[in-house]
């Protein structure tokens, strides 16, 4: 018994050290997500299906188009492991892409560059788990890394998708863990999995569960991955044993090779009682279910944009550097040829309804991350993605936060920072001594009802001086002149208006 504690004692005491080395490091790493991440993700448009020929052809229009204006992300959404994504709602049908230690890797029929590169050392053989095992598999050594590296190479950053816990299908074949001596046997928990997700088994919080995601980090490190988004942790069910566990590997991997992951929980909402904790541990995490091209919706699945405007007032008071609470996708434009919900289509959501929620999430200083397939893009989405005062408010604003609301008018007001922060993409800037540059505050108001309302109140109404202000309409960057008022202002339906004033 005796020896029993000292040997636990010593245990306790050697993760203290490495913990502390692990956050020593993690200061000396550059700052993962100083402003809100902006991007494009594959889910919206194309659901579990993407293709490299696809994505490829959709990082293409956000290198030339998008990028200029900050959207700098290229995220591959869910199911890029399966062969044959179609059977997902028969799960007993999935052929999974595994390499011999057990993670998934990229299937090179839909992502053919993923075999250019010489795989790792072939694992030994591991002893059968189930014999024979039930779910197919092809082990195999892929990686994302050239689609990665090509990515680089347009200026951009690339993520992927991944469910938290370990393939079921190793689990099978108790496939050995990279770097350790366990097996996926040693790390899965049996008894938890996600609830609506079939393809992995939870990770158990000792020793071999975090051997497994360091070697996921590891791989996903050396592939090139710049952001991490993690599905079935955030909430329904909130896990925060392997959120600690990711971060530990994630600090481990960064301090490897210099370069900051971004990690983003999902899905929502996630509870405000573990801001603390997710803030400590994440650069993004949900707070609501998917957001889809729905103004409302009775139903309490899929999430609607007007629904968006309590949770990000309720979360605003927990956003900073680093730490961004995520309002979830933009489902603007052309959601095609299979997005993750429904069928084919344009958004749903009217000029005024898109305009609104591209506000709102900007000056809640949300991250922007876009869903429409880019390759038909039109005019009208891409001005509306690339007007510059707006997405300057949501990448430098101070501080942002609702200041009123009555009926169905809603305020929002964010301070601006004197000066340009560093980094800032010359399209965003503003031109120098203009009122524009000058702007001191942003003040958005939205009418959420489903009639005309002519605003009545001034600005103290909304926390602000009873003053006159120069004001600039931030979509148009048209000079509206001096004015001592709002009132007498008309907003249209499910529309806003975003005000720079100084």
């Amino acid at each position: 018994m005796r020896r029993s504690i000292i040997l636990r004692a010593a245990l306790f005491a050697g993760f203290a050290i490495v913990t502390a080395h692990l956050h020593a490091q993690r200061s000396a790493v550059p700052l993962a997500a100083p402003t809100p991440p902006m991007g494009w993700n594959s889910w919206d448009a194309y659901g579990l299906t993407v293709t490299e020929d696809q994505f490829r052809a959709n990082v293409n229009l956000l290198a030339t188009k998008l990028k200029p204006y900050g959207w700098n992300y290229a995220v591959i959404d869910e199911g890029w492991f399966f062969f044959n994504p179609q059977d997902r709602p028969h799960p007993d049908l999935l052929h999974y892409s595994i390499d011999p230690w057990g993670r998934y890797v990229p299937v090179p029929e839909r992502f053919p560059s993923s075999t250019s590169l010489p795989g790792n050392q072939i694992a030994p053989t591991a002893p059968a788990f189930a014999t024979p095992p039930r779910l197919a598999a092809t082990v195999a050594e892929t990686s994302f890394k050239p689609l990665a590296d090509w990515v680089h190479a347009q200026g951009l950053k690339f993520g992927i998708h991944i469910v938290r816990g370990i393939p079921r299908a190793s689990v099978e074949r108790n496939l050995p863990i990279a770097g350790s001596s366990f097996h996926a046997a040693d790390a899965a928990d049996t008894s938890d999995a996600c609830p609506w997700d079939p393809t992995n088994w939870g990770v158990k919080d000792n020793a071999a569960g975090q051997a497994w995601y360091d070697s996921l980090l590891e791989q996903y490190a050396t592939w090139g991955v710049d952001l991490l988004k993690v599905d079935c942790i955030s909430d329904h069910p909130y896990k925060a044993d392997e959120i600690r566990m990711i971060r530990r590997a994630i600090d481990k991997a960064t301090a490897r090779t210099g370069r900051p992951i971004v990690l983003s929980l999902s899905p929502g909402p996630t509870a405000l009682e573990h801001a603390d904790e997710v803030a400590a541990e994440a650069q993004m995490w949900r707070i609501s279910d998917d957001v889809w091209d729905l103004w409302s919706n009775p139903k309490p699945w899929p999430i609607a944009v007007s629904s968006q405007f309590a949770r990000l007032a309720a979360w605003a008071p927990h956003v900073k550097p680093g730490h961004w609470p995520d309002a979830d996708m933009l489902p603007l434009g052309e959601l095609r040829p299979s997005p993750g919900t429904g069928a084919p289509r344009s958004t749903r959501l009217t000029p005024a309804e898109q305009r609104t929620q591209l506000t709102l999430w900007s000056i809640a200083r949300s991250p922007l991350i876009l869903g429409a397939n880019l390759t038909l893009l039109d005019d009208a989405t891409l001005h509306l993605l690339t007007a510059p005062n707006v997405l300057r408010i949501d990448q430098t604003a101070i501080r942002s936060r609702q200041v009123f609301q009555s009926g169905g008018v809603i305020a929002w007001i964010a301070d601006l920072p004197a000066s340009q922060p560093p980094g800032l993409p010359p399209a965003l800037q503003p031109p120098l001594h203009s009122s524009v540059a000058e702007a001191s505050r942003a003040l958005a108001l939205f009418n959420t009802g489903d009639q005309q309302v002519t605003i009545t109140a001034g600005f103290a109404a909304y926390g602000l001086d009873a003053a006159s202000y120069r004001v600039t309409d931030a979509w148009t960057g048209k000079f509206l002149g001096r004015m001592n008022s709002v009132a007498g202002v008309t907003i249209e339906p499910h529309a806003s208006v975003l005000w720079l004033l100084n």
